[in-house]
């Protein structure tokens, strides 16, 4: 899936670890996608009035302190199962039913904050995940305002629940076929990387970019969740593979980026593929 412009422009500056880069260069690599000049320059132009992005004085740009929270959540990929606890079979809840409903951006920036805390709606307003995160309650509390939920959303603990709402609640992934996606996306990780040396510099630098991006997205909105519900393991291994793959593609685009006259990236998979740019 070819990325928007300020997708494109978000994920080349989280890369380069705070560091501006130089229109220039944005402009090089946006070529890469099928992207112009000009819709590049209007997707900056965006990025800067909606305070994502500054411009420095020398015309490069750098990502702006509004961007840093999904970031953090991002680039942490490697240490996310650190958060993971034994779960004893408890829920954290979220209840958001009597929260205003009228403005879209309010309501977008909620469904993002329940989404990447993991949390799935186990009925009207009412959304649940396990209580398996290192700080419990607390932490996913924290966790959903810093993301963008309302003050008002009532955040709890939940417990005893019967044996049918039990059972519902652990099904709320199903249909996410996480234990599938894991190992297609660690094979497809590996097939890619065994091929990198073997086709043209920026097909590569594509194919990682690309490649990365959704595998990053993967994690970042992963619920971690715990045994029975999903195979641990298998997440850990993609991890792994995402760690190989990460020495891999940043090999190849420090050569397209040096080339532009551009920072390194300092990690390949800091590319945020985590939602749109606008």
């Amino acid at each position: 899936m070819t990325p928007q412009a300020g997708s494109l422009v978000l994920d080349l500056l989280s890369a380069v670890g705070g560091r501006a880069i130089p229109v220039r260069a944005l402009v090089r690599a946006a070529e890469l996608f099928g992207i112009t000049e000009n819709n590049l320059r209007v997707a900056l132009a965006r990025l800067v009035a909606d305070g994502k992005v500054e411009r420095n004085e020398r015309g490069s740009y750098g990502l702006s302190a509004a961007a840093e929270p999904v970031q953090r959540r991002v680039v942490s990929w490697s240490r996310r199962d650190d958060r993971v606890v034994p779960w004893s079979g408890g829920w954290v809840a979220a209840h958001v039913g009597a929260l205003p409903r009228g403005e879209r951006a309010r309501g977008k920036r909620r469904r993002q904050a329940l989404s990447f805390a993991g949390m799935r709606e186990l009925s009207p307003g009412l959304f649940v995940r396990p209580d398996n995160l290192r700080g419990g309650v607390a932490a996913v509390r924290a966790e959903l305002g810093e993301l963008g939920m309302d003050a008002g959303a009532w955040v709890c603990g939940l417990s005893e629940l019967d044996t049918a709402m039990d059972g519902r609640a652990r099904t709320l992934w199903a249909e996410d076929a996480l234990d599938d996606g894991y190992v297609e996306t660690s094979e497809r990780l590996a097939k890619s990387r065994a091929q990198l040396d073997d086709v043209p510099l920026e097909q590569a630098v594509v194919e990682c970019f690309l490649l990365g991006g959704r595998a990053i997205r993967q994690l970042a909105y992963d619920p971690l969740l715990p045994e029975p519900i999903v195979r641990p393991e298998l997440r850990r291994a993609l991890v792994q593979e995402m760690g190989r793959y990460d020495v891999a593609g940043r090999r190849i685009w420090r050569k397209f980026m040096r080339a532009q006259g551009a920072p390194a990236p300092e990690s390949l998979l800091s590319f945020r593929h985590v939602g749109r740019a606008s």
